[in-house]
């Protein structure tokens, strides 16, 4: 049965919303006849989004371009007004917006502190700006998170990002457990997991979905009202993303050294388990 979220006149905030993942569920939700705030820094690919947006929506009125850093909370609570204001009310929040800044592990720490403040603060202040007013209209909504397959395997190369998408995991399992346990709430959490996805202005390869087959996922899955939305790829199966997964907290069943699919020593044994 379709979510009550997705129905058309609904409202769905969207960050990160210039390109990629986000870019693609803003036009979605637009060609669906829902309302769409796509809020991302300002930039020349936020205002061409919106003009894309804008587009597929039924009236320009349904569309708001919000130009606002995810870091900034009172930032947040002042668009969470003013999507009050313009629209009634949140019905669908999806927190995407997300930087790649800070690879290395000893990479200059100020680009630590900023991967941080975007990629998990972000989040936070996404929910507890918007969340609360969701609860208090007593509405059927749903936020849907933006976490990582690498928040769960932990694959070498990008430790600021995987701890990020880690910590988006534990914190959306716990504001889902929240919600349904606070009285009278009608939003549902998810945690959107999507798989290699050729995102921003790269070139597509072979292999990789693209953004509109990760909200296609995305959409079905929340109108299963499923949580984890684990999304496979053209070269990993959900079987291989089981396995991963499976053989990820095995290291702690198991006892074996961290990140033991990438230790010389349980090359063979991961094989033959992914096999």
């Amino acid at each position: 049965m379709k979510h009550p979220a997705l129905n058309a006149g609904k409202v769905a905030v969207v960050t990160g919303a210039a390109m990629g993942i986000g870019l693609a569920a803003c036009k979605h939700f637009a060609k669906t006849g829902l309302r769409v705030c796509a809020v991302d820094l300002p930039s020349e690919e936020l205002d061409k989004a919106g003009r894309a947006i804008g587009e597929l929506a039924a009236s320009p009125s349904d569309v708001m371009v919000a130009p606002c850093d995810v870091s900034d909370a009172e930032a947040l609570d002042a668009l969470n007004a003013q999507v009050m204001a313009t629209f009634g009310g949140t019905d669908l929040l999806m927190n995407n917006a997300v930087t790649r800044i800070g690879a290395g592990f000893w990479d200059d720490m100020a680009a630590w502190h900023r991967a941080v403040e975007v990629n998990l603060w972000g989040v936070i202040n996404g929910v507890r700006a918007f969340v609360p007013a969701m609860i208090e209209r007593g509405e059927p909504a749903c936020v849907v998170n933006v976490g990582s397959k690498q928040g769960i395997t932990n694959p070498p190369g990008n430790t600021v990002y995987n701890l990020c998408k880690a910590a988006i995991k534990s914190y959306t399992e716990s504001l889902q457990h929240e919600l349904r346990n606070t009285e009278g709430a009608r939003v549902s959490a998810h945690l959107l997991i999507p798989g290699w996805t050729t995102t921003r202005n790269r070139p597509h390869q072979q292999g990789a979905w693209l953004p509109e087959q990760v909200v296609a996922k995305m959409i079905d899955a929340i109108e299963r009202r499923d949580f984890y939305i684990v999304c496979p790829d053209d070269e990993v199966s959900p079987a291989e993303d089981r396995r991963r997964i499976l053989w990820a907290v095995g290291d702690i069943v198991e006892n074996r050294p961290p990140l033991s699919r990438w230790h010389g020593s349980y090359g063979d044994a991961f094989e033959r388990f992914e096999a």
